[in-house]
């Protein structure tokens, strides 16, 4: 029996568009919860919302039981995070702020067992080969590594072209706030200058035969990235939705003063 099919890596590869949204409540009750809504994809942020291992074990289990595909940020390109995320059964791994081809590649192999990398073999006490209860795991696993690696200063769009002929990279996705932050337009990943920047790649990554990858919860702008190329598309965040309808219901109903 051989790794679980990536449905995701297939998606991707055949150039389908797929949406989603982050996760950064932290919390497999949540989790669950945006499990029920029937995105293509959730995304785990270990980057920016308060994770550890553990946290996203349980995000990733309640994910992986529903329709959506599951997708893991870790917060950085440490192979031994790396290793524990794939671990603990992630099959989809969005790796942020990549500059450089090489730094490209040392991802892509860090996911992939010998002779095509050097992740550490340790998935019979895991959740990745079920528990040993897959026989041909490690022979299968690297087939079904869904890789994306995230593209958001100008060194890294400097690199985009080299980056893109790393073999195991899947998908390049492009972070709008670093980037604008980058440009000189922190807090505005609106700027002209910003997403003249962000299509531009995005074309580039299509052309490339690569998954162009973005967060926008601009429908507008959600529209000009699909236009431009992009297949893995975010178009939410559980936190900003959740505080949001908080938020709007309150305005509603409270009077103070």
């Amino acid at each position: 029996m051989p790794a679980p099919l990536n449905i995701l890596k297939q998606r991707l590869a055949a150039g389908t568009v797929s949406h989603g949204i982050w996760l950064g409540l932290a919390d497999s009750y949540t989790a669950e919860i945006a499990a029920t809504a029937g995105f293509d994809w959730l995304l785990i942020d270990g980057e920016h919302a308060p994770n550890d291992i553990r946290s996203l074990s349980a995000q990733l289990a309640v994910v992986r039981a529903s329709g959506s595909a599951a997708i893991v940020r870790l917060p950085d390109d440490d192979p031994a995070k790396i290793k524990q995320a794939l671990d603990i059964g992630a099959q989809s791994l969005l790796i942020p702020l990549v500059d450089s081809a090489e730094q490209a590649a040392r991802a892509a192999k860090a996911c992939r067992y010998p002779p095509e990398g050097f992740r550490g073999v340790g998935s019979a006490l895991a959740r990745a080969s079920d528990f040993s209860a897959i026989p041909d795991y490690l022979t299968t696993a690297n087939a079904e590594i869904c890789l994306i690696v995230q593209v958001e200063t100008r060194a890294g769009l400097a690199a985009l072209d080299e980056i893109l002929t790393v073999e195991g990279v899947d998908g390049v996705f492009i972070g709008p706030a670093d980037l604008a932050a980058d440009m000189g337009h922190l807090g505005d990943a609106e700027h002209p200058e910003v997403r003249a920047a962000i299509l531009d790649a995005l074309a580039r990554i299509r052309a490339a035969g690569k998954a162009p990858g973005i967060l926008t919860l601009e429908p507008g702008f959600i529209a000009e990235c699909e236009a431009a190329g992009a297949t893995f598309v975010g178009v939410g965040i559980d936190v900003l939705l959740f505080a949001g309808a908080l938020r709007s219901l309150a305005a509603r109903h409270v009077r103070r003063g």
